[in-house]
């Protein structure tokens, strides 16, 4: 298998004050041209958002955006009537489609949230915005929970790409594997703890880009948390 690996440390990075955020590819005031993106998947950001603070109501449109929060709540408006607070262990999915308004921010007074978000290029453009969000709070360790597909099947989120997102809770000594099927591709995204990925060690922030077919395998070194994404 082909594998060239990304390096938390080599993340862009932007401090705001109110909001710390890693960017894995360009974006805002970050620009590398080697990581404009990996197939379909163009943003994954790590942000940590102070208490009170947030990003004001915004446009956006032509873009499938998740939103995973691994600790703390964030509150989320948009222009298609939707309220919610979201909080550690949810997922949150938002087809921009042909426009959409919205905003977030984190309620507590006393507590940052930390999220990824992740934007996905859509397979087809000028669809009619949606919204979904799932709880993978209570999610088993020692598996993988299907977040994302085309189709949605086995109960996970439908969204306009051929994208699959796993989650996989690990504990240490947990293993899990992922067969990668001729013409897929793989991204694996670290959020949280450490873990082994076909005996490559990867910390927090680190993610793994996998251009061959082949078998993944994931071992927890410590109880970790990554996000995998299976693309055409």
């Amino acid at each position: 298998m082909k594998t060239t690996i990304r390096r938390s440390g080599d993340r862009g990075h932007a401090n705001h004050g109110w909001l710390e955020s890693y960017h894995s590819f360009s974006f805002a005031d970050y620009y590398d041209p080697r990581w404009m993106g990996f197939r379909s998947l163009r943003v994954i950001n790590d942000d940590i958002v102070m208490p009170g603070g947030g990003f004001g109501t915004h446009p956006h449109r032509d873009m499938e955006i998740i939103t995973y929060v691994l600790s703390g709540s964030l509150e989320h408006k948009d222009s298609m009537g939707n309220g919610r607070v979201i909080r550690a262990g949810d997922v949150q999915y938002m087809a921009a489609g042909t426009g959409v308004q919205h905003s977030e921010f984190n309620p507590a007074p006393d507590e940052a949230v930390h999220l990824l978000q992740i934007w996905i290029q859509p397979d087809q453009r000028g669809v009619k915005p949606r919204y979904a969000e799932q709880s993978f709070a209570s999610a088993a360790s020692g598996r993988l929970h299907l977040v994302t597909s085309k189709t949605g099947r086995d109960g996970s989120i439908a969204i306009h790409q051929d994208a699959d997102l796993w989650l996989a809770k690990l504990n240490a000594g947990d293993r899990v594997t992922h067969a990668l099927a001729p013409g897929r591709h793989a991204w694996a995204h670290v959020a949280e703890g450490e873990v082994m990925l076909n005996g490559e060690r990867l910390g927090p922030g680190d993610a793994a880009a996998i251009d061959e077919t082949g078998v993944l395998e994931l071992t927890g070194t410590r109880q970790a948390q990554v996000l995998l994404f299976d693309l055409n």
